[in-house]
């Protein structure tokens, strides 16, 4: 895709999509919590819709977006895409390349990262941004949400800062389509 160029990527979201986005902070908590641990190759070679569940995303243009996951070699990658900020329930029109590229494992027990051991860690520190990039700072955990369901998965990001962690938001996300290639 050129840089500035919208694309359609598929229709808008599910209901389910929606209505997990909509819960509260508290019941978010109680979803990561009970998620399940991502299977890392369901993820790879699929873009989701994503959805940041705070009120002050959309005042900060970033309540939409796209969030890639990529295999290479013995590891999974991944990246996120702008999206075009219009209505919740409208389609996520594509309009950037990739950037804020993280490396996706399972979370470490004896890691500084470990806040949920049952999810998958998304560590932008590890993704092969520049050293000035400020998405290197952070680290979300990945849980899907129920059980025989690949397609849906609820996020939490933190930012590191030295060695102290701080709870920006949870993200909704949905598969959308298989990555471009």
């Amino acid at each position: 895709m050129k840089h500035g160029r919208e694309n359609e990527a598929r229709d808008g979201a599910t209901a389910r999509f929606l209505d997990l986005a909509r819960r509260s902070r508290r019941e978010l908590e109680q979803v990561m919590l009970r998620g399940l641990t991502p299977d890392l190759a369901q993820l790879a070679g699929w873009e989701f819709r994503g959805m940041n569940t705070p009120v002050w995303a959309r005042a900060a243009g970033i309540r939409k977006f796209v969030k890639g996951f990529e295999r290479r070699a013995d590891q999974v990658f991944g990246y996120n895409r702008p999206v075009r900020q219009n209505r919740d329930g409208e389609p996520w029109l594509i309009k950037g390349e990739p950037f804020g590229w993280y490396r996706v494992s399972p979370v470490d027990a004896s890691d500084r990262d470990n806040e949920y051991l049952h999810a998958a860690l998304l560590d932008y520190g590890r993704g092969g941004n520049k050293l000035w990039d400020p998405s290197r700072g952070l680290r979300d955990y990945l849980v899907q949400v129920e059980a025989g369901d690949p397609d849906l998965y609820l996020g939490k990001a933190y930012y590191a800062l030295g060695p102290a962690r701080l709870g920006v938001s949870f993200f909704v996300i949905e598969r959308l389509r298989p990555t471009p290639t």
